[in-house]
């Protein structure tokens, strides 16, 4: 009398274990929010129904400085010489990133 070769045992698949973490990764990556978004609510000097006037004020903002009128200036100068430069509050100011300066050093400038 012969004995049956024992059963072999399977190994059980993996893949429909890899596709759905796959199918909950892609779910979590497309509902997460990466960033916050940063609103800000300023006039438009073309909006003004008052013709721009007085000197330029053209801030460009860099990585590590600022440019007033071409002119580097640090922080705690740049209120001092804007306020030589404008007749009013309500004057129009220019803001220029430059030379990939990041949305957090733009909004210290504002």
């Amino acid at each position: 009398m012969q004995l049956a070769p024992p059963p072999t045992r399977r190994k059980p698949s993996l893949t429909p274990m890899i596709d759905v973490v796959f199918l909950l990764l892609v779910f979590f990556m497309l509902a997460a929010r990466f960033g916050q978004d940063v609103e800000i609510d300023l006039p438009l000097a073309a909006a003004s129904d008052q013709p721009y006037d007085g000197p330029p004020r053209l801030i460009d903002i860099l990585p590590g400085g600022l440019r007033l009128n071409g002119i580097d200036t640090e922080m705690a100068d740049l209120l001092p010489e804007l306020g030589t430069m404008m007749l009013s509050h309500r004057d129009a100011i220019v803001l220029r990133p430059r030379d990939k300066a990041d949305l957090q050093r733009v909004v210290e400038v504002i």
